[in-house]
């Protein structure tokens, strides 16, 4: 049976299927990211990309394929997460333009709007580097051109773009250096070809095709092209004690110096070209782009009538955002330091938390959320506060602090940009302050406010850590403005130290610590700074290099797999050996991590 035209219905199936591909091998594409980036992997931000488009393609069940695509691409823009999820929104961008007008795509035309998404996606990156996503979505949009003319089969016709893919990902250690350096092809590269593998998936069921059952001129087998895990036995993070863990991936970061990243302010934000008062210059987008280009790299910029979107890696952030300030005013600026991030993630990818395919087959437990109570409108209160915690007791002790709406949510399990959109919209609040408590769940809620611009008024607290965002909390004052609460609660994110306490599921070294499978791990703000054999010593090794003065406050949050025993002897080890420290201990209830350790000042 062959699919001589795609429809509607088809796009839409077509697209859940490679969202669903993305999303079971998204960790395996974080795996073999080389360059840090805001909040996640390029896995993560890819996926998140995509479940936001797919949610919006959902809500639409009728329709040709030129409407879906354009609420497909709808989605994925205003979702769009990282420089991978920006490209990969401006692929499908692309696309919808081609389709715009059409019911239905025969293969040529499906073809045609293939290369419509790469022409629009290289047009939003200056100086385009080969071995990457734009490469393999080149390639295979190529490819897609020539065999449209030679079959009008549109699953024939995927096959074919799917193998070119494939062959082009293969290629990328070859174009990249620093790909070849750490032993891994391009990660948004690899995430395409999952989308790719999924829409062929969904034909080749369709019309009985397999995809290896008719391959085009110069397809090739499918390449080794991805590093692959040899599962052991996995520890489970209910035991009391860790036993054989499991070989997964080694992160690429982890094949990366630091000091590699030469530009290493990673930039994103809007200018409002009808704001920013007195005479804006003339926007010319190619002569932004190469004034960026001087000091920057991985350079995205799209631009309308009233708002231009600009990301870039840059050395010198200052003369970025000068440049930015002639065309008009400058909103919802992120600046992060990759060089931080770098070592956050090398940190990140020790995989403490179980392999996700142990979780293949279980569904994803949704986000839960308490129910407010909805203020009348004349009693609107001044403030409101939404945070996010794994574990019941931290969720009780931050409804303590005042918290309205606790997200459950933490390293394993990262709430949404929607969940954060429904719970401020059902906060009656004038001003509502983000604690999001985890380095990967800062962007949702970024995203979140952008989303919500000009309806709500929204503060996020980057806290990374569950200690840093009760210190915010307790920092907070009624009474005082909301500018004046910022700058509060942020100098006591920085001012409070963290500590966790897991176990490793491989041997690593890092910065010097030989560390074994099965061992206790300490980390004190996203470092890794003890390992042990014994759950005691590490702990007392990581409290040893977090208390500094001897008078600090030292608060310790108890695991679900903590014992109350070791509890007891981790209180009286800080009191003997701090006397004039003040202890204080509570049950938090957190999933894989044994003890959360707040120390201030």
């Amino acid at each position: 049976m062959s699919k001589r035209s795609l429809n509607g219905t088809d796009f839409s199936a077509m697209v859940l299927s490679g969202a669903e591909q993305l999303h079971r091998h998204a960790e395996h594409v974080n795996s073999l990211n080389v360059f840090p980036v805001p909040d996640g992997d390029t896995g993560t931000n890819m996926n998140l990309t995509m479940t936001n488009g797919v949610t919006e393609l959902r809500k639409q069940d009728t329709g040709g394929v030129g409407t879906r695509a354009a609420i497909l691409s709808k989605g994925l823009l205003m979702g769009a997460r990282g420089n991978s999820g920006v490209i990969l929104s401006q692929l499908f961008r692309g696309f919808s333009r081609y389709a715009a007008s059409s019911e239905e795509l025969n293969a040529v035309q499906f073809a045609s709007a293939l290369q419509s998404g790469v022409d629009t996606a290289y047009k939003a990156v200056v100086k385009p580097v080969e071995g990457t996503i734009l490469t393999v979505a080149r390639e295979a949009a190529k490819q897609a051109v020539y065999y449209s003319r030679r079959t009008t089969d549109i699953a024939e016709l995927m096959n074919a773009v799917l193998a070119k893919a494939k062959e082009a990902l293969a290629q990328t250690p070859e174009q990249l250096p620093v790909l070849k350096q750490v032993g891994v092809v391009d990660s948004g590269g690899q995430g395409l070809v999952y989308i790719y593998q999924g829409f062929a998936d969904y034909l080749n069921e369709l019309t009985g095709h397999s995809s290896g059952e008719r391959r085009s001129e110069g397809q090739a087998a499918e390449p080794s092209a991805v590093i692959k895990a040899e599962q052991a036995g996995v520890p489970s993070p209910r035991s009391s004690a860790p036993r054989n863990a499991a070989e997964v991936p080694v992160s690429a970061q982890a094949k990366l110096e630091t000091e590699d990243i030469e530009f290493l302010y990673d930039m994103e934000f809007f200018i409002n070209r009808k704001l920013g008062g007195g005479s804006r210059a003339s926007f010319s987008e190619d002569a932004f782009r190469s004034a960026l280009a001087v000091n920057g790299d991985s350079i995205i910029v799209i631009a309308d009538d009233e708002v231009i979107k600009v990301h870039v890696h840059s050395k010198a952030p200052g003369e970025v955002l000068n440049l930015a300030l002639q065309y008009g005013e400058i909103t919802q600026i992120h600046i992060l330091n990759m060089r931080e991030q770098h070592r956050e993630l090398l940190t990140a990818g020790m995989d403490i938390a179980p392999a996700p395919e142990l979780f293949a087959d279980i569904p994803a437990e949704p986000v839960r959320q308490e129910d407010p109570a909805i203020l009348p409108a004349d009693e609107v209160a001044p403030y409101g506060f939404i945070a996010v915690a794994s574990g019941d007791g931290i969720a009780e002790i931050f409804r303590s602090l005042g918290v309205d709406i606790v997200l459950s949510g933490g390293q394993t399990m990262n709430p949404s940009t929607e969940d954060f959109v429904n719970a401020v919209q059902s906060i009656s609040a004038q001003h509502v302050f983000i604690l999001p408590n985890n380095s990967n769940i800062v962007l949702a809620a970024q995203q979140a406010r952008e989303l919500l611009e000009g309806e709500r008024s929204i503060t996020v607290i980057p806290s990374k850590s569950i200690p840093q965002g009760m210190a915010a909390a307790f920092a907070f004052q009624e009474d005082d403005e909301v500018q004046v609460n910022e700058r509060r609660m942020n100098a006591a994110v920085s001012e409070v130290k963290t500590g966790q306490v897991t176990y490793a599921v491989r041997d690593t070294v890092f910065d010097g610590l030989e560390i074994r499978a099965g061992h206790f791990i300490g980390i004190a703000d996203s470092k890794i700074v003890a390992t042990k054999e014994d759950l005691i010593g590490a702990c007392q090794e990581l409290l040893s290099k977090m208390i500094v003065n001897g008078d600090e406050v030292v608060t310790i949050l108890t695991g679900e797999e903590a014992k109350e025993e070791d509890t007891l002897v981790l209180k009286e080890w800080i009191r003997e050996r701090y006397p004039d420290a003040e202890v204080e201990a509570h049950a938090g209830g957190q999933p894989i991590y044994y003890y959360l350790f707040s120390v201030e000042g």
